[in-house]
């Protein structure tokens, strides 16, 4: 064994036998998941994590001596030559490049590996690459090393990367294969006798919801999430690719600037921003940033969120006056900083077409935040839906302060006791009530959830302490009121129009807002077809008369019925909603009306 030993100290010197000897771990200097990773392992207790989230992004290596400059490496890299610097052994695998040494940008250091790994693991170059092949190798690895003396026991590491294509998701005993992979990992995190010694695994992949539910919540397993960079990370990392160059010269905006405003974008990206504007030549100015980051975030997100621009703010929004003051105040609070006197969320419901996503992006523009809006992220492949899920909310944690989108929310968000789907509803419901009542997050991810039947919406959604703010909105009764709303929406298509073309309006209370810009549409191509540049009173007058209202009453008779009951607040509820809230009899009685319509119209 004198050989051996002779390897293993040309490769990371002296033998250590306290438990995590040599692990670079915790040092001021590394990212915020390495103490996290360095606490459990240190303490004895786990030997065995899965890291997901952000692995695919560039990792910063501090540098050697106070001399040196920040490095940046990929993940597995890091792991090698910073975590396990100076550990005996670091096996990597994956499927496609089989088992290997991992030794980082030292050469000396791999050669030593390698020499050791043909000694005690066997022939790595010339190893199957299967799975079952591979991990049985390590297992005898692992036996003979746990009962090998002192002075010949290894500090290894094994880095499984892509675990999810090893350990995959599923139900368990679908595959002889994949379940004796899960039993040999679960046995090995499990062991007295690893965790005895210098031994530790770490199993990498982007979407936890992507490997067996067995491995990541058994006890003896930690999942360490790394999260997308924050600002400063951001703004070392941007010095770094920007170098000696004036930063002036190419952009509009300067490195903290920058810093700060690509919240939610990882390194890797961030690369690429940059990258393309200097060999591009295309000057990094507002529009080609606007565009550029809405691009990224979407990519970020794998097109499950879109990224919104808000053209307005609540001043085009016309009546529903008590929700624009209150959402006027929550923007200046947050202006100022006061994040914990803003809500975690609001919910702004009604019948269809009383303008919810109107007024929602209307907020986002008024409180002057990136506004996303959450695309259906449900897929019909096992784990996805959660995997595509946990991607979203990783980016928006990072993105804060963000303001985001929930159209149908009643559709989209689930239910805990959701059935019929293997879990998946009832899964995809705690991953969003967790992160919604996650109060470190207060004025960081204003949610606004909007439905036209909040009756349908989990109870646990609405509490205070996640949507908390209930905004009720209904059809302008108002003749003056419907006016206004002519002229602001015709503005909003691009339209001209004098208020003393605005004729009389029948159907007041029975016009929805996405009808009145329905009607106004109609008299703008008409307006255009007789040669006008602006709508023509005759053209509108002839729009107003031939257009037919709904006739689906008793739906909107429901919805608003629905909405009045949800209200979190008197003062949002207009006069003569509160006038026939108190002829009805209360709230209480409202709702057993509601009752009723619900079995009128499940009838039809």
């Amino acid at each position: 064994m004198t050989s051996s030993r002779e390897s293993r100290e040309a490769a990371s010197g002296p033998e250590k036998n306290s438990h995590g000897a040599g692990l670079a771990l915790l040092a001021h200097d590394l990212p915020d998941w390495c103490g996290r990773f360095g606490e459990l392992y240190l303490s004895g207790t786990t030997v065995m994590f899965v890291l997901h989230g952000n692995t695919f992004d560039f990792v910063p290596m501090p540098p050697a001596n106070s001399a040196g400059q920040t490095s940046y490496v990929t993940l597995t890299e890091f792991l090698a030559e910073r975590l396990f610097a100076s550990w005996d052994l670091v096996l990597h695998y994956d499927l496609a490049r089989g088992l290997r040494c991992l030794a980082g940008r030292s050469e000396k250091r791999l050669r030593a590996m390698i020499e050791l790994a043909n000694t005690r693991v066997g022939d790595v170059s010339s190893m199957r690459k299967d799975p079952a092949s591979i991990l049985a190798t390590i297992g005898r690895f692992v036996e003979r090393n746990t009962m090998a003396d002192d002075e010949d026991r290894l500090r290894a590491a094994v880095i499984l990367d892509h675990a999810s294509y090893v350990v995959p998701r599923g139900e368990v005993g679908q595959s002889l294969f994949t379940s004796t992979h899960l039993v040999t990992l679960l046995n090995w995190a499990s062991s007295p006798y690893v965790k005895r010694h210098n031994m530790a695994f770490v199993l990498i992949d982007r979407n936890l919801a992507d490997i067996s539910e067995r491995l990541t919540s058994n006890a003896h397993v930690a999942s360490i999430e790394i999260e997308l960079p924050e600002e400063t990370e951001r703004a070392l990392f941007l010095r770094h690719i920007v170098g000696e160059r004036d930063v002036s010269q190419l952009s509009d905006y300067g490195i903290e600037e920058l810093a700060g405003l690509t919240a939610g974008v990882s390194l890797t990206d961030l690369n690429v921003l940059i990258r393309s504007t200097l060999q591009g030549g295309r000057r990094l100015d507002a529009k080609v940033f606007r565009q550029r980051k809405k691009q990224l975030i979407e990519r970020q997100a794998q097109g499950l969120l879109e990224f919104i621009e808000p053209r307005w703010n609540l001043d085009m929004v016309v009546g529903h006056d008590a929700a624009k003051d209150r959402l006027r105040e929550d923007a200046a609070l947050l202006a100022r900083g006061a994040l914990q006197s803003v809500p975690m969320g609001y919910l702004l419901c009604g019948p269809v077409g009383t303008g919810k996503s109107f007024l929602a992006q209307c907020t986002a523009g008024a409180i002057g935040i990136p506004c996303v809006k959450l695309k259906n992220f449900r897929s019909k492949y096992v784990g996805e839906t959660e995997a595509n899920l946990e991607r979203v909310l990783a980016v928006l944690r990072r993105m804060g302060p963000v303001m985001v989108i929930v159209d149908e929310a009643d559709a989209m968000l689930g239910d805990r006791d959701q059935s019929g789907d293997s879990g998946v509803g009832s899964r995809v419901f705690g991953m969003i009530a967790a992160q919604m009542g996650d109060t470190r997050y207060r004025g960081q991810i204003l949610w606004m959830l909007l439905t036209a039947r909040p009756d349908l919406l989990p109870i646990d959604l609405k509490r205070q302490g996640r949507a908390e703010i209930h905004i009720p909105l209904f059809y302008p009764s108002d003749e003056q009121e419907v006016r206004e709303l002519f002229l602001v929406l015709a503005r909003k298509l691009g339209a001209s129009l004098q208020e003393h073309d605005v004729p009389p309006i029948p159907h007041l209370g029975d016009l929805s807002g996405a009808d009145i810009e329905g009607i106004i549409s109609r008299a703008w191509r008409m307006s255009l077809l007789t040669g006008k540049d602006h709508i023509g009173r005759e053209q509108l007058e002839t729009a107003v008369g031939d257009f037919m209202p709904s006739t689906r009453t008793l739906e909107r008779k429901l919805q608003e019925m629905a909405a009045i009951i949800e209200c979190t607040d008197r003062v949002f509820l207009p006069a003569s909603v509160a006038a026939r809230v108190e002829e009805a009899g209360g709230r209480e009685k409202l709702q057993e009306r509601l009752n009723g319509l619900k079995r009128l119209v499940d009838a039809r």
